[in-house]
């Protein structure tokens, strides 16, 4: 076969290809983008959002609940300032004493009531009725409507030893009553 007959088969596949994918090359193609008159809508509702508008600046007797007045105080200040308030409030009423750390870690810690000890992995424990109590480890107990922040420190036998800020208590463990029987 020579080579025009192998191309002249080419040309005519060819041909007709180009005849079949004619129309869609010819035919109309629509913009994605749309008319002026119709994005003016679009533009000014940016527009507005995009404005920058400078806030109003709050009243500085607001009170605010993420950074509320006397935030950074202590328990023990916090109480103080309580009374004091309550003195103003009342200044013919009773005048209560203020608790120092240790009385107030000797009357929280008459409330503590631990159930026994345990030893995991020679370590000893401290058990309450819904949980296990490490040495080291800190625990909350509510007094007086306030939380306290307490420390085991040590277990010795029958004792248990707490600490609050810098006092530190020892007291015994107290075992459980056993039932009576009738």
């Amino acid at each position: 076969m020579s080579r025009a007959t192998l191309s002249r088969p080419l040309f005519l596949l060819a041909a007709l290809a180009g005849l079949a994918l004619a129309p869609s090359a010819l035919a109309r193609v629509d913009s994605e983008v749309s008319t002026p008159e119709k994005r003016h809508l679009s533009v000014e509702k940016a527009a507005l959002v995009a404005k920058q508008v400078k806030p109003t600046v709050l009243p500085s007797t607001i009170n605010v609940p993420f950074a509320p007045a006397n935030f950074e105080l202590t328990d023990a200040e916090e109480a103080a300032a309580a009374a004091a308030a309550a003195r103003l409030l009342n200044p013919n009423g009773p005048i209560t004493a203020q608790l120092s750390d240790h009385d107030l870690l000797v009357e929280i810690v008459a409330k503590v009531r631990p159930s026994g000890t345990a030893n995991l992995g020679g370590r000893p424990l401290l058990m309450f009725p819904s949980r296990f109590v490490k040495i080291g480890s800190h625990f909350t107990v509510t007094y007086k409507g306030s939380d306290y922040d307490l420390e085991l420190t040590n277990i010795d036998g029958t004792n248990f030893t707490l600490r609050y800020k810098n006092e530190q208590i020892t007291r015994p463990i107290q075992a459980a009553q056993p039932a009576k029987s009738p």
